[in-house]
């Protein structure tokens, strides 16, 4: 139900906490706005079905309802005005010439209906009239009178009605031809004359069935109607019915029947499972064609990574490529021999690593070898795999004690969780740790297991830094634990005086550098204060918004000072991985910052105005998490293809080594790496295309391991069959990171414009295989596994990192928000791009109190404003943080449970702790969810319908399929991709403003005169009727 909020409230630019989030929109290039719009009601599109690669379930789709009235003042106000698409010339020759074509001015003509009905709106739908004769299957089935013409009649047109702002329109039979068609009620949307066809397929009310094999239609494709046109039996677009991903990220299966030797997709996804076998097919593809890698995913419990020792045989690969034994090779010769499924060379078999072969030529040991029967496998790496013995694992910690970060709680905060980690840090006891300090000066301490109590020593010349005691600031854990514990107990106190505010963070990161680089390890970063003294030091930049829309604007979301990229190339060189925790309520320039943790397979975590009562648990259990995770050590990584097949462009934070070898000092199982492919070769001659990513590193046991995927996927000759084997997910997580990166040299228009550019390229190409053989003018085609990749990119374009401009996220926000997604694996990536929001009040009323599943709560619901019930109470989640949304009329025992000033401060309101059933239950259901996915911590925001600026900024903002500012809604963005998409050898034909078209029927003369692009007249010689029905003669 909808609730009733007030009308469009300023938001502020942003409020004292935001993190990953910026301010609302105030002043933006719009994306692409569209006229107004109804919704009614109806079903959705049928989907393929195909028995070679099974697809997934449609989308649901709802049936026909009565058609339901926009509200006005709301945020999802679709109701924004368009100017004309650029002139379109019509066909120099074809059967019109014949009727006199007069330019009609390019002046929009309004309107006016008599007999205006008084009162409140309706919100029923007014009784059907004029339905066409219900038309049997079997007429459909039959093919004998395709081009049958009934007699000619008057066209029947809906009549739209309107009532204090709101549109109502009759319901109208739906097609028979057509599985499931989507309703869009008038004024159509703006994507020219879709109804124009050429003569032998004009199609009127009643005037029979389309033609076309429709029951191929209903096999190779789905569909969105888009508008009712002349002649069409499609009623339109119906908002409810266009698919939302509410079952989250959903893992492709198609090719685990065909190849059930491959790795889980949680490893390795390709943008495509079926590989292009010529150029052709790959200019036709347009989008991404690549992989997304996270090699060190987390297994469910039962479902670990085996480990093989080879021993004294050494791992078996191939002489020539070096590819690794794995599944999809082949034995001979009686087990002497065995092919390389890469390269195909015929390698010789070890003696110590024999077996015979059976009567299938399958070797009668292969149940006992994991790496000849599963697609993940880890071998244990033997001595000439290392250049140098495997270094222990390494925590530096390089810490911010100026006054700001002692004030804010932060030094308190990070001193307590290091504490608490101590007895978690992987590898014992062969750990190291160490730490510096630094505000204006640099400090060194001294942790030797002799001592009592640490030494610390002072440097206080930034301009020529040095350290004093280089063999002592490094120490083993397990020898010196108690003298680190009473470092971490003293370090909030040393400094609770200090007035310092400057920050030599330039030099104290060379000084850091300087210590590790014998061993290399983990370097933790805390920064509160904006570098200012000595190399490094940094300006504010990124207030002026005249740069914006500009050639410059890129050069304030990338390092300002070239010190940074050059410090990550030498942390990389001795394998040093840089994790940022910044923290600061003012600019900090996190796009120099994250340089460092970009080229070093670290990550940034961004904390704006730190607050200890607000920011506490989150920085505890991210912290923790970075600490105790298994992390793989000095690693690298390539991915090997089959011949024909290269990749040519890596995405993601680490080093290039080489053309195709990723350097990363340190990797993790949140870590996730996006790659682009091409063919080098016109075409392929082989059948099947084999992937192989191998990742060498030292485990913080101290041994050397090498852990390898591999998968296999077909060569399809089909562009069809390349887009039915399509993965949403691995697609947008290329996409992301490809826009990313572009906005880090170009405008963030043209960063959004890629993405538009992309998706309306992919569906025009995937249109064209159909739209002729089946007539479908005013629809939008799209296979069933890219359903929804145009909500996605929708996502992407309002995403922090590329919405608005200047005064809609702030630079910080952008930067730290991007470092974050170039780094996140597709499930995490998806849920920050399409968030859950659930309804929680029934579960916390009735249901009890120990939760079991998360199902119980009912299922997710579509990010518009109309799913939120002034009843209710509900919770978005997007991975980063909870906003708790409850009604004005929710049950007064939930109400009465939350005992939060919510007049306070915005960034001072949390979650209550209180005694109460209710409170209990909610803490147990956001502790469920945070379990699901342990990444990140969700911090709580609480807010009251209507309560402003709140509600704008924390969740009416973020309801993405709404219309808000200058950015399109859901409805808008498929309308545009549909107008962006012209009909490339369709029935479909575009002309230009005012033109005039004439056509005989029988007797009778139409004339289709278009006013605007989605705005055009219907003539007979009784009546004319503009588009919408409304009364014109």
């Amino acid at each position: 139900m909808a609730s009733d909020n007030p009308g469009l409230p300023n938001f502020p630019e942003r409020p004292a906490t935001s993190p990953f989030w910026a301010a609302p929109p105030q002043a933006a290039n719009p994306f692409f706005p569209s006229p107004p719009v109804v919704r009614p009601d109806a079903s959705g599109p049928r989907h393929p079905s195909n028995p070679a690669y099974p697809s997934t379930v449609p989308f649901p789709a709802s049936g026909s309802e009565s058609s339901r009235p926009a509200a006005q003042g709301r945020f999802n106000s679709l109701h924004a005005p368009i100017g004309p698409p650029p002139t379109q010339v019509p066909p120099t020759s074809n059967y019109l010439q014949r009727f006199p074509t007069p330019q009609f001015p390019t002046t929009v003509q309004t309107t006016t209906v008599s007999g205006r009905p008084t009162g409140p709106p309706s919100f029923a739908s007014p009784p059907r009239t004029n339905e066409p004769t219900p038309i049997q299957p079997s007429y459909v089935a039959s093919a004998a009178v395709p081009n049958f013409r009934p007699p000619p009649q008057a066209p029947s047109i809906p009549m739209a009605t309107t009532t204090q702002g709101y549109h109502t329109t009759p319901q109208v039979s739906l097609s028979p031809y057509f599985g499931r068609p989507i309703s869009y009620a008038p004024p159509p949307p703006p994507m020219g004359v879709a109804g124009l066809h050429l003569r032998d397929s004009l199609q009127h009310p009643m005037s029979g069935p389309p033609t076309g094999n429709l029951q191929g239609l209903v096999e190779d494709f789905s569909s969105l109607s888009l508008g009712t046109v002349p002649g069409s039996l499609d009623p339109g677009l119906d908002f409810k019915a266009l698919p939302r991903p509410l079952e989250g990220d959903v893992e492709p299966t198609s090719l685990s029947g065909i190849f059930p030797f491959n790795c889980h997709p949680r490893y390795l996804r390709l943008t495509t499972s079926g590989m292009p076998n010529s150029q052709s097919l790959v200019s036709r593809w347009h989008l991404p064609l690549g992989a997304v890698v996270c090699p060190l995913a987390e297994s469910p419990e039962g479902e670990e990574v085996p480990i093989v020792n080879f021993a004294s045989t050494g791992i078996i690969r191939c002489r020539r490529c070096r590819t690794y034994v794995n599944p999809y090779v082949t034995f001979s010769d009686g087990g002497r021999k065995w092919r390389c499924n890469i390269c195909a060379l015929l390698n010789d078999v070890p003696g110590d690593y024999f077996a015979h072969l059976d009567v299938n030529n399958r070797r009668v040991d292969m149940d006992q070898r994991p790496e000849l029967t599963q697609g993940s496998v880890e071998f244990v790496a033997p001595t000439e795999y290392m250049v140098r013995p495997p270094m222990p694992p390494l925590y530096f910690f390089l810490i911010d004690v100026s006054v700001s970060a002692v004030r804010s709680g932060m030094l308190e905060v990070v001193a307590e969780t290091i504490k608490s980690c101590l007895d978690n840090l992987p590898g014992f006891p062969r750990t190291q740790i160490g730490f510096i300090t630094f505000d204006s000066n640099i400090h060194f301490y001294n942790m030797k297991s002799s001592l009592t109590q640490p030494q610390m020593m002072v440097v206080s010349d930034v301009e020529d830094i040095f350290v004093p005691l280089p063999d002592d600031l490094l120490v083993n854990l397990s020898e010196s634990k108690t003298v680190v514990e009473t470092f971490l107990d003293s370090l909030p106190g040393m400094f609770q005086d200090n007035t310092n505010v400057e920050s030599a963070f330039g030099p104290a990161l060379k000084a850091a550098f300087m210590v590790m680089n014998q061993l290399g390890g983990k370097l933790l970063i805390f920064q509160n204060t904006l570098p200012s003294l000595g190399v490094g030091r940094l300006r504010l930049r990124g207030g002026d918004p005249r740069i914006y829309g500009t050639d410059k604007e890129h050069l304030v979301r990338i390092a300002d000072d070239a010190f940074y990229k050059q410090m990550a190339a030498d942390l990389t060189k001795y394998q040093i991985a840089v994790n940022v925790y910044a923290f600061s309520d003012k600019y900090t320039d996190i796009a120099s910052l994250g340089t460092l943790a970009k080229y070093t397979g670290g990550q940034v975590y961004y904390y704006p105005n730190f607050q200890i009562a607000v920011h506490k648990e989150k920085l505890k259990h991210e912290l923790a998490r970075d600490l105790t995770r298994e992390t793989a050590w000095e690693a690298v990584m390539r991915i090997r293809c089959g011949k024909g097949v290269r990749f040519t462009s890596y995405h993601g934070n680490f080093m290039l080594r080489s053309t195709d070898l990723i350097a990363l000092p340190a990797v993790d199982c949140d870590k996730a790496f996006a790659m682009q492919l091409c063919l080098e070769e016109t075409l392929l001659t082989t059948q099947i295309v084999f992937f192989q990513v191998a990742l060498l590193y030292t485990s913080s046991s101290g041994e050397r391991r090498i852990r390898v995927h591999t998968a296999a996927v077909p060569v399809v000759n089909d562009l069809g069959e390349m887009y039915r084997q399509a993965d949403t997910g691995a697609v947008v997580s290329l996409l992301c990171r490809l826009a990313i990166e572009k906005s880090l040299s170009s405008k963030l228009e043209d960063a959004r414009s890629f993405i538009l550019l992309r998706v309306v390229k992919a569906l025009r190409e995937y249109r064209n295989l159909y739209a002729v053989q089946h007539r479908l003018a005013g629809r939008l085609i799209y296979p069933e596994s890219l359903k929804y990749l145009p909500l996605y990119a929708l996502a992407l374009c309002k995403s922090t990192p590329l919405r608005g401009g200047f005064s809609d996220a702030e630079l910080d926000d952008r930067c730290a928000v991007g470092s974050t997604m170039m780094t996140l694996p597709v499930k995490k990536l998806l849920k920050l791009l399409y968030p859950s929001l659930l309804r929680v009040d029934e579960y916390l009323s009735k249901l009890p109190s120990r939760l079991t599943d998360l199902k119980d709560i009912g299922g997710r619901l579509p990010l518009t404003i109309d799913s939120l019930d002034s009843r209710g109470l509900y919770v978005y989640d997007d991975g980063f943080r909870f906003v708790i949304w409850i009604g004005k009329m929710v049950s007064p025992d939930i109400s009465k449970s939350f005992n939060v000033d919510f007049t306070a401060d915005p960034s001072k309101a949390n979650l209550p702790l209180g005694d109460n059933e209710i409170t209990k239950r909610l803490m147990s259901l956001l502790n469920k969810l945070r379990e699901s996915d342990p990444s990140y911590y969700q911090l709580c925001h609480f807010v009251w319908q209507g309560q402003q600026p709140r509600e704008g900024f924390y969740l009416l903002t973020n309801l993405l399929e709404d219309q808000m500012g200058a950015t399109s809604s859901y409805a808008d963005w498929i309308v545009q991709i549909h107008r962006q998409a012209p009909q490339m050898g369709s029935t479909a034909t575009f002309f230009a403003l005012g033109t005039k078209i004439c056509y005989p029927v029988g007797c009778f003369l139409y004339e289709l005169v278009l006013r605007r692009s989605y705005y055009y007249e219907f003539k007979t010689p009784y009546l004319r009727i503009s588009y919408g029905g409304k009364l014109k003669e």
